[in-house]
């Protein structure tokens, strides 16, 4: 799985962060090889001698949803989905979209620290880890709402994937949508993200393109 997520970041051309903290070191594929994996890729990428390939208009669709679905860890008929939603749904598209990206539990849970990734942190979700209001809640697709909070299982926290939690919490900032408290291993959500609270790369009006092709 490792090298596979290097290939993606690579292939796409930036960083993900799909590995965590490796991500943000010298170890990070996108340091270390800095162009599109495969016998050619010296020769496509940024770091390449040859001359960049001008991409397509279907590519560059392609590419804006490619991002979208490894960054979050879904698959295309999830991504459609919510890209559905959030076209019928009343207000902005790309800030529908988003929200419904963002919203996801285990997605709050990588937010609010408690997972060095969003793999790690479906496995807490899916693994019964987490709680919402104080309930068990195991579904990774769960949709949190404003004022909810979202805590970790106190008989859980001795197991493997919370190791170095509060070394890491320590200096954890965290999201401004979400309130995190270090102490008690929990976060509260004050409101549904903006564009600008998720720092996305990618290009979300083209995730509507795509799906409307």
């Amino acid at each position: 799985m490792p090298r596979i997520l290097e290939k993606v970041e690579r292939r796409l051309g930036e960083k993900l962060f799909l590995k965590g903290e490796r991500c943000s070191g010298p170890k990070c594929a996108m340091v270390r090889r800095a162009y599109p994996p495969g016998q050619h890729g010296k020769g496509k990428g940024k770091g390449g001698r040859g001359r960049k390939r001008t991409l397509s208009d279907f590519a560059v669709l392609m590419r804006e949803k490619q991002k979208v679905r490894y960054l979050y860890g879904l698959d295309d008929r999830e991504i459609e989905r919510y890209s559905k939603e959030a076209a019928i749904k009343q207000g902005i598209f790309s800030i529908n979209f988003l929200q419904g990206l963002e919203s996801r539990l285990d997605n709050v849970v990588y937010r609010l620290g408690f997972a060095e990734s969003r793999r790690i942190a479906r496995q807490m979700v899916g693994h019964g880890h987490i709680m919402v209001n104080q309930k068990r809640v195991n579904i990774p697709s769960y949709r949190v709402k404003k004022d909810e909070v979202v805590s970790i299982n106190q008989l859980s926290l001795s197991k493997g994937l919370f190791q170095n939690l509060e070394i890491r919490l320590k200096k954890y900032e965290g999201s401004r949508w979400l309130q995190l408290d270090k102490e008690k291993k929990s976060g509260k959500v004050l409101h549904l993200p903006q564009e600008e609270d998720a720092g996305l790369t990618a290009d979300l009006t083209k995730i509507k393109e795509f799906y409307s092709k």
